[in-house]
């Protein structure tokens, strides 16, 4: 069966072919986050039409944190903007303590 789930991308339904999914997306999605970062900053440069900060934001919480991290100095952009700002903090925040409870609840299910 096609398609872009676990099966596609690594194998079963088995943690290393779940953890190689994870991993692709990850890097995909950051990637993608970054460079639409750095499309945004042109766009605004040339006064262009702009990605919204709502479309940014979902990228950034759909799991793209890191690469809207690296793409504000790189790109010096939306890094003193409010409350864009204090959503990404919070974002980033709420993302950190989900993977560390699932860090917490894996290491007591050893």
């Amino acid at each position: 069966m096609g398609g872009a789930g676990p099966e596609a991308v690594g194998g079963a339904r088995e943690p290393a072919g779940v953890i190689t999914f994870a991993a692709v997306y990850l890097a995909v999605l950051n990637l993608a986050t970054f460079v639409i970062f750095g499309f945004d900053k042109a766009a605004a440069a040339d006064r262009r039409s702009r990605v919204p900060e709502r479309a940014l934001l979902a990228l950034a919480a759909l799991g793209g944190s890191p690469g809207a991290l690296l793409a504000r100095p790189v790109f010096r952009h939306k890094t003193r903007k409010q409350p864009f700002s204090a959503w990404l903090t919070l974002i980033v925040f709420l993302q950190a303590a989900t993977v560390a409870a699932l860090l917490a609840m894996a290491w007591r299910g050893r």
